[in-house]
């Protein structure tokens, strides 16, 4: 059932909920991204459908400097997606993306921008990388979002956006590590990977650490039910 405009609940929100929109940015989307992640524009359509039915909407940026550690172009003879070390830690060396004021960084377009509430941008500190949307790889950098949220009132967050298997595993895992009372969700047709094999073993990583993996349909039936009461 779709949240349509003439819908009797469309209207209707789940309580005490967050939407966490994990970098639904130009430089993860499309052949021409900085770091593209196949079929990612796809999860749009459903983030923009779930939108109004949170009463808390944040996004998250990656927001780079240029000299940003993780990028391979940083590191004499490493070529995008080798692995190696950062700060000590276990690190793949991206393509440069998402560099801060440039239109990578940029939250896509066809994002509806205007319900989102909050944006968080992380990855500023060159010298560590920064998957989680709570804090960077390291724990150096909190952002304060596990203090937003609280102070918000949220007992449930749903997590969806890029890339399924970085930034919106490590949000949901951190989510479930920082704030143990919450119950965190991530909704799998809302996100995507930026690799298969990976994808799936962050579904597994994610069942195990007791992380919600639901459908956008079911979400949107849940709140139709409520909404029929």
């Amino acid at each position: 059932m779709s949240a349509g405009r003439g819908s009797s609940w469309a209207g209707a929100e789940i309580p005490n909920a967050a939407l966490l929109v994990i970098d639904v940015q130009n430089g993860f989307i499309s052949e021409a991204g900085e770091l593209p992640v196949p079929g990612g524009a796809e999860v749009i359509p459903a983030i923009n459908e779930l939108l109004p039915h949170f009463p808390v909407r944040v996004a998250t940026q990656d927001w780079h400097p240029r000299d940003h550690g993780s990028f391979a172009s940083r590191h004499p003879g490493a070529k995008p997606f080798d692995r190696g070390e950062l700060e000590g830690l276990p690190q793949v060396f991206w393509p440069d993306h998402c560099v801060q004021g440039t239109r990578g960084a940029e939250l896509h377009p066809a994002l509806d921008q205007s319900r989102i509430q909050a944006i968080i941008r992380k990855g500023m500190d060159p010298a560590t990388d920064s998957y989680s949307g709570f804090s960077d790889n390291a724990g150096k950098n909190p952002t304060g979002l596990d203090g937003y949220l609280k102070a918000r009132g949220v007992r449930k967050i749903y997590v969806a956006g890029l890339a399924l298997d970085y930034c919106v595993r490590w949000s949901a895992l951190d989510a479930r590590r920082l704030i143990p009372e919450m119950q965190v969700h991530v909704i799998v047709d809302a996100t995507r990977p930026v690799a298969p094999s990976s994808g799936a073993e962050a579904l597994r990583d994610l069942g195990h650490a007791g992380v919600q993996l639901v459908q956008s349909a079911e979400v949107l039936a849940g709140i139709s039910r409520a909404g029929a009461v």
